[in-house]
């Protein structure tokens, strides 16, 4: 399986920025997709989400970008724009087609120069290498600079990225996402019932402390920084915008599978989820799935990790 773009119509690029340590990823859906999100963090940094109300003119959007940089980063939105612009996609009144594009940042300020974010130009370099190829995973994209388990500071930390993974139903129905991994929390495989990655003993340690634990214990202090985990789900299973919302809400269930603590008031956490297609299911089975799917990218997100910027990835 490819990943997201396992779903017809979905492209995925990306744009990296490794002396700075950030870059963007570019969902492009051309043809336009029924979109819903889900903010569970409190600390999110976001574009054009008013475009996946059930009370918002349009029914369709035709991108998505992640992007690190923190606020900064959402200039890269604007490059997938122009992009799509180009290509004379988007949505038709009047006058020329205007491109529906939203964005969500995640906070990578505190690994590489903190002065580097993407930008319009990454943006629309990274929607230009958007393809239906196998979608690339680790240290990319938005993923360049992601880490996690920080709440011990960041020479405990552990280096992050981008995962994405497909779950299969019956009919031909299919469910993927793709996650940008930037917890302040721990990586945990449910499979495994374990913690894979996250805050460290030490800094030269690969031993876990378990962040919950310790917080409960009052050990821990403030990351001093936002951070943000990114989730774009897609299905080629028809939906309205009020079950895309639905099923983005049921897919944040991945989320807190696979990351302990989540949802703090220092992660921006976001879900959206995209119908491109016209299968027929039931959107609480499109939700199992989903949750699956989510929590499945975030693991591979840092399997997927190289040791980068002086922390280390599981990858090595």
């Amino acid at each position: 399986m490819k990943g997201l773009t396992d779903i017809p119509g979905i492209l995925v690029g990306h744009v990296s920025d490794y002396e700075g340590l950030t870059g963007c990823t570019a969902i492009l859906c051309e043809s336009g997709a029924v979109g819903g999100v889900d903010v569970r963090g409190s600390a999110s940094g976001t574009e054009e989400f008013e475009l996946f109300s059930p009370l918002h003119l349009t029914e369709r959007i035709h991108g998505v970008t992640l992007a690190g940089g923190s606020a900064f980063g959402l200039e890269s939105v604007s490059g997938v724009r122009r992009y799509l612009e180009h290509k004379g996609v988007g949505f038709h009144l009047t006058g020329p087609p205007v491109p529906l594009v939203t964005g969500a940042i995640l906070y990578d300020l505190g690994i590489g120069k903190s002065n580097a974010h993407p930008t319009r130009e990454m943006g629309e370099s990274a929607a230009a290498a958007a393809s239906n190829k196998a979608v690339q995973e680790g240290a990319v994209g938005a993923g360049t600079g992601a880490t996690i388990g920080k709440l011990f500071g960041m020479d405990r930390a552990m280096k992050s990225g981008i995962g994405s993974f497909t779950v299969a139903l019956g009919d031909g129905v299919l469910v993927a996402a793709l996650a940008a991994v930037n917890a302040v929390g721990d990586v945990i495989d449910a499979s495994k019932a374990k913690i894979v990655a996250g805050a460290r003993v030490s800094k030269d340690s690969r031993e876990f402390v378990d962040t919950a634990e310790q917080m409960k214990r009052g050990a821990a202090r403030s990351p001093g920084s936002p951070n943000t985990t990114l989730v774009v789900v897609a299905t080629n299973a028809r939906l309205t915008k009020p079950m895309a919302n639905k099923l983005a809400q049921l897919s944040s269930a991945g989320v807190a599978r696979a990351i302990s603590p989540v949802w703090t008031m220092y992660d921006g956490d976001v879900v959206i989820a995209l119908s491109a297609g016209e299968k027929q299911a039931d959107v609480n089975v499109l939700g199992v799935a989903a949750a699956e799917a989510v929590a499945r990218s975030i693991v591979r997100a840092v399997e997927m990790a190289p040791t980068l910027g002086g922390l280390p990835g599981l990858k090595g």
